[in-house]
């Protein structure tokens, strides 16, 4: 890969944020402008939104659409910072990650795919709880926001159809027309355990941890892991940032009563699979790797007995080779 064209605050919202508040990080390609601009409007909050453009003989008219879309929209230029990234590279959706993370400006982000609409006022039942701001300002817990999927895609198409609150998206549940985001795929979010949310009233502890697990949450930014930029394209992207901040030693916990609901959209699948197929061999390596350089880490700062390294006795020790590497490195 090659150098990007980086221009961190192209756009610089007018709002002045509490540092305690929670900024949507988010990444936006050109089909999802219309997506941001209603995020901003329904979340009325802070929001960094890195923004690629694709460095080629459309990039002048993007950039205006750019301008276009954030004199459109008063709630753009009130709540959104928005990174313009120009290079000739798709899909390096760390990278992006990343830079979102690096210029928010308050001391909360929440890793947010632009396409998940936000059904309730989670930033309220967080702030006004000082149970659970005391668990983000530790810097030891994660929020999990349990993500939805309605199964007929076109009643994902209107958000302004989308429930509010638990009590109507749980009679959809029963009814069979929305459920788990991706439950093909039980790995991604069924550590989050479902079946528990739909009844549980208080703040939850994940217990059942996948290598796969991809939720959405919410995290003090400082101090915190960056997501591994040799991730490129679809598949284990997102998972790898994840696996690594639960090795840190962060638990995920999950909000009982706010949730999110996927906007339905196209997915390019010709490259998805291709790129998932190059991912799942990295993410085999990285997984071995990080697990010693964590392990390693918390060994040389006398910590390897402490809780801090649970989660990463408990994850590492699935990982073939862990145990006689790390003895190797230690002796």
């Amino acid at each position: 890969m090659g150098p990007s064209n980086l221009t961190p605050y192209f756009f610089r919202a007018k709002a002045t944020f509490d540092k305690e508040d929670i900024t949507m990080a988010t990444l936006v390609t050109r089909n999802r402008f219309p997506v941001l601009s209603r995020l901003a409007t329904n979340h009325k909050g802070p929001i960094s939104a890195a923004v690629h453009i694709n460095d080629d003989e459309t990039k002048d008219e993007v950039i205006k659409e750019v301008r276009e879309l954030y004199a459109s929209n008063p709630d753009m230029q009130q709540y959104v910072d928005l990174h313009l990234i120009l290079d000739k590279y798709d899909r390096q959706f760390n990278l992006w990650r990343n830079i979102a993370k690096l210029f928010a400006r308050t001391d909360y982000i929440m890793m947010l795919d632009v396409d998940f609409h936000l059904c309730t006022d989670l930033r309220k039942s967080i702030r006004s709880n000082p149970a659970i701001m005391d668990r983000l300002r530790s810097g030891s817990t994660a929020l999990v926001v349990p993500a939805f999927e309605f199964a007929a895609q076109d009643d994902g198409n209107d958000w302004r159809t989308f429930p509010t609150n638990k009590k109507d998206l749980s009679e959809l549940v029963e009814n069979g027309k929305i459920g788990m985001f991706h439950n093909f795929w039980f790995k991604g979010h069924g550590s989050t355990n479902y079946t528990h949310w739909y009844d549980a009233d208080k703040l939850y502890k994940v217990t059942h941890y996948d290598f796969s697990y991809e939720p959405y949450i919410i995290y003090k930014k400082d101090g915190t892991p960056w997501c591994d930029e040799r991730f490129i394209g679809y598949g284990a992207n997102k998972a790898a940032c994840l696996y690594e901040i639960y090795l840190s030693g962060i638990e995920y916990w999950v909000l009982p009563n706010d949730f999110l609901i996927h906007q339905t959209h196209r997915y390019p699948e010709d490259a998805r699979r291709k790129e998932r197929q190059y991912n799942r061999k990295l993410y085999t390596n990285y997984r071995e790797e990080v697990c010693l350089r964590y392990a390693r880490k918390f060994y040389m700062a006398g910590e390897w007995e402490s809780p801090k390294a649970e989660n990463l006795k408990k994850e590492c020790a699935k990982v073939h080779g862990f145990q006689r590497n790390f003895a190797t490195t230690t002796e």
